[in-house]
């Protein structure tokens, strides 16, 4: 009897400290797509200017309507997305110089966060790329139009040179590749091996190859458009319209390429979201949930009025989702980066740690799904 109590009680222990990633779904590819500055009430609201992304989406897989950005303006947003390291006074800027990071404290804190303030992140910090590859999983960022003037900059791993003025924070003819919504190059962990840089850094055009051969299609996709196609331009330089029209635009002609790819049929996740809100009540344009606070010694809160960069919403689809689910908890991106994480079985990094942030949990991936079931 005393051997059977034992091994109850062992087996309770295990489950209770059993890892989150243990009961979510088997997805091994996800897709990430980031658009720029929208509100909720304007994207899916009832006459959103993208009637694609705010309706048809929505119903082919999971609106989370309480997903927020952590700051403004734009850099720091998708820095969270890839490494959970909080908005500082030079990213929040969006790095209009191309610098260290200056360091407060020669290591990271108890929250794995890196005190200080700078753009280019030391080599100690880690990325999720970073942990993807020490778990041999593959990972690649398509960036449209990159190098698409090579004397702007290169055709991968585009960026100034460290210590410059960032010039490639504007749309210019025949190039609108903007550094700020690149995360990737802001860390020496990645752009210190120029080779690996190279390879997975890329301009957008290679994505239609690798979705089609399920064994190129890299297990972490992170997909940019233009400052015109990603919303951010209104009018584009280029004379389109830009705005939310563009995005729609450019999701109508992404999205069903990466929904019929192999890998996404196989076991995928399409996450699509935006960096930050855009309201005309700042209040408004800086919440945030989750628990989400300003790092220790910064000047200000991350959003322009309060702690976070609004409300965004987010959708996302998945042969795991049932369509036309929608969710009420609080998420942001350091959910996203949280719930990426347990989907490899990851350790969390920084923000992803944080006690009041979750994981995508059984509000979006339901059990009542019959597409899921015949994946289990």
């Amino acid at each position: 009897m005393k051997t059977i109590l034992v091994a109850c009680g062992l087996a309770i222990l295990a489950a209770i400290s059993a890892p989150a990633f243990a009961a979510m779904p088997k997805i091994r590819h996800v897709f990430v797509i980031v658009l720029e500055n929208q509100s909720f009430n304007v994207t899916f609201g009832k006459n959103t200017p993208a009637p694609y992304l705010g309706q048809t989406l929505p119903a082919k897989g999971a609106l989370l309507n309480q997903y927020y950005g952590v700051g403004h303006f734009s850099l720091d947003n998708y820095i969270a997305m890839i490494s959970g390291q909080p908005p500082n006074e030079d990213t929040q800027r969006d790095c209009y110089d191309y610098n260290e990071f200056v360091l407060r404290s020669p290591a990271l804190d108890p929250e794995g966060r890196a005190l200080g303030h700078g753009c280019i992140y030391p080599s100690f910090v880690k990325t999720l790329p970073d942990q993807l590859e020490a778990k041999g999983f593959m990972w690649r960022a398509y960036m449209e139009d990159m190098g698409n003037i090579p004397t702007r900059e290169p055709r991968t791993c585009g960026h100034a040179a460290i210590g410059t003025k960032e010039a490639l924070e504007r749309a210019v003819p025949g190039d609108q590749y903007a550094a700020k919504h690149d995360p990737f190059v802001y860390f020496h962990s990645i752009i210190d091996d120029q080779t690996r840089c190279d390879a997975h850094v890329v301009a957008l055009d290679h994505l239609t190859a690798d979705l089609a051969d399920i064994s190129k299609s890299p297990n972490y996709i992170y997909i940019v458009p233009n400052l015109c196609n990603d919303g951010h331009d209104h009018p584009c330089i280029d004379g389109s319209a830009g705005g939310l029209a563009s995005a729609d635009a450019f999701l109508r002609r992404w999205v069903p390429k990466i929904l019929n790819s192999p890998a996404f049929k196989r076991d995928g996740l399409l996450i699509v979201t935006f960096d930050e809100a855009d309201s005309a009540d700042p209040a408004e344009d800086s919440q945030a949930c989750c628990g989400e606070e300003s790092m220790p010694g910064a000047p200000f809160p991350a959003g322009s009025n309060g702690p976070g960069g609004g409300r965004i919403g987010t959708v996302l689809l998945s042969p795991f989702i049932k369509p036309g689910t929608v969710s009420d908890r609080p998420y942001n991106h350091y959910s996203m980066l949280r719930s990426v994480e347990d989907l490899f079985g990851l350790n969390h990094l920084a923000g992803a740690r944080g006690a009041k942030v979750r994981s995508f949990g059984s509000d979006v991936f339901g059990s009542s799904s019959k597409r899921a079931s015949q994946l289990h």
